[in-house]
């Protein structure tokens, strides 16, 4: 079967828009476990990235000092546990579970992700966890980061050829781990089974510092608002995981200076033009 070649009137399908009878809590509510003392900046990055694609709540789940600089760049984020329609969790969090104490409490809150099965994104540190939940779930591998993760399952692939062949790799790690899978690179592939996403080729600027953690936060809101249509058809994760990639190229290249994308961006840059990038998808 063919690649879907995902386009804007795809992705404008996947975006809730909020109607007169909504309020926040029926626009779904992400909790976010991201970030560490090693990489702090990964939680601000995720939550900032999530609001500003649009979702009702955000809970950030964290018993450090993370949750202070999360609240400085975005204080409309709540800090106390409850009820969430999505998870995302692993952004900035080492996978070596024992490698610092502060990476040590991430870690322990991921026990929350069983205890509310609602549709679920797996990144870097808790990538381990892909097969082991029983909810929809999504991870959102590099070439390197899916080598490692096959090779703790017994199949051994270098990064080199994943890379050379990320659609094929992608769809083996869907099967095998039985996950969608967003294979992040140049050329992104969202694999579910036999069911595959071929986006449009990103920008290099996109090789960035912390522009994955951009790309989590994107997701996780669409899956949050996204959460009903995902638990009637798991197909839906990875509609909404290629319209989060979709949003997240737009949004580089009008950090960029438009379509041409002939100017260096950031993370925080690409951030800042996610407004944009959805009202301009959906028009």
């Amino acid at each position: 079967m063919s690649a879907i070649k995902w386009k804007a009137r795809d992705a404008a399908r996947c975006i809730i828009i909020p109607s007169e009878l909504d309020h926040k809590y029926s626009r779904g509510t992400l909790g976010v476990i991201t970030g560490s003392a090693q990489y702090p900046g990964a939680a601000v990055l995720t939550t900032s990235a999530a609001v500003a694609t649009g979702v009702g709540a955000l809970r950030f789940h964290s018993n450090s000092g993370l949750a202070h600089l999360v609240l400085h760049q975005t204080p409309e984020v709540l800090v106390q546990p409850g009820p969430v329609t999505a998870w995302l969790a692993g952004s900035g969090v080492s996978s070596k579970k024992y490698s610092d104490f502060t990476t040590w409490l991430r870690h322990r809150w991921f026990v929350l992700l069983d205890r509310q099965s609602v549709p679920t994104i797996l990144d870097a540190g808790a990538l381990y966890l892909a097969g082991s939940l029983e909810q929809p779930t999504l991870i959102t591998p590099h070439a390197g980061e899916l080598s490692q993760l096959l090779e703790a399952r017994g199949l051994i692939a270098s990064a080199e050829l994943i890379e050379s062949n990320p659609r094929e790799w992608a769809e083996k790690a869907s099967e095998l781990l039985a996950v969608t899978v967003l294979l992040k690179g140049s050329r992104t592939f969202i694999a579910q089974d036999s069911y595959v996403i071929e986006l449009p080729a990103a920008t290099p600027w996109l090789a960035t510092a912390g522009s994955g953690d951009v790309l989590a936060g994107i997701i996780g809101a669409l899956i949050a608002t996204n959460y009903i249509e995902i638990l009637n058809d798991v197909k839906r994760l990875a509609d909404v995981a290629a319209t989060g990639a979709f949003i997240h190229n737009r949004a580089a290249l009008i950090a960029s200076g438009g379509t041409s994308g002939n100017a260096p961006i950031s993370a925080s840059a690409i951030i800042s033009a996610i407004p944009e990038a959805i009202g301009k998808i959906l028009a």
